[in-house]
């Protein structure tokens, strides 16, 4: 494992945004794929970096980036890492739009530079799977909310304990486009959910499914989980190895 150090990005304004460390788990077998793997709110990478080295994946390279410190509104404006403001984790909360936009874009950034032959996806839990699902989004559509064109072709994406930011403009825009739709109903998405869940209720992981579905995702699976709260478990860390070596053809490999 290994990382790098903060870096600075700027989305569509001129505000900038100081990234914390960026952690990589190389793949041990060959390289076949990689996931930027986003931390929910007030985490970093450090920690979900060490739970994917541990998983039976020796074809992926796993990045965890940290977020950037800022004031969250949900903490009465106190500052911790955080991919974009948010006041109310749920599918029907004010959406950070241009927050989201730029952690997308840093994402985006992060992938670019892999090997053409490499399949690209990202995952997170929390808030990190809502900037995941915001990416899907942008990538079916071609552009981010700002309108800049969306630079990479994404494989796979993976929301644990997430929600779905934009929801209410989503199917609009993905029946705009033909290429939209092409796009989506092609991309492999993931959501797991605990039924428990305290932070994100579970309503809004079935909710944000259903829309994804109702707006052309439909290579999409969701699953439940009994008595989970805001955390993941053995469990579900199976089916998301099983989900991936199956979504992205790397059971074939080694």
């Amino acid at each position: 494992m290994s990382y790098y150090g903060s870096s600075t990005s700027g989305g569509r304004s001129s505000r900038r945004v100081d990234y914390g460390r960026t952690y990589v788990v190389r793949p041990k077998g060959r390289h076949l794929a990689t996931i930027v793997w986003l931390h929910g709110l007030g985490d970093n990478g450090a920690s979900w970096s060490q739970l994917l080295d541990s998983l039976p994946l020796p074809n992926i390279k796993w990045i965890c980036p940290t977020a950037a410190s800022r004031p969250v509104a949900a903490f009465g404006g106190f500052p911790c890492t955080a991919w974009f403001d948010v006041e109310d984790t749920s599918i029907d909360g004010r959406d950070d739009i241009e927050g989201l936009d730029a952690s997308a874009a840093h994402i985006a950034n992060l992938l670019s530079s892999e090997p053409s032959d490499v399949k690209l996806g990202i995952g997170g839990f929390s808030m990190g799977a809502a900037v995941a699902l915001h990416s899907a989004a942008c990538y079916a559509h071609g552009k981010f909310s700002s309108g800049i064109p969306y630079p990479i072709t994404l494989n796979a994406v993976i929301s644990l304990s997430g929600w779905l930011p934009c929801s209410r403009t989503l199917r609009s825009k993905m029946e705009s486009s033909h290429i939209a739709v092409r796009r989506a109903a092609s991309m492999p998405i993931l959501l797991g959910h605990g039924r428990v869940d305290e932070v994100v209720v579970y309503r809004n992981g079935e909710r944000s499914a259903e829309i994804l579905r109702n707006s052309g995702f439909s290579f999409l699976t969701f699953k439940p989980y009994n008595g989970l709260g805001h955390y993941t478990i053995p469990e579900e860390m199976d089916d998301l190895c099983k989900w991936l070596s199956s979504s992205l053809g790397l059971s074939r490999s080694r």
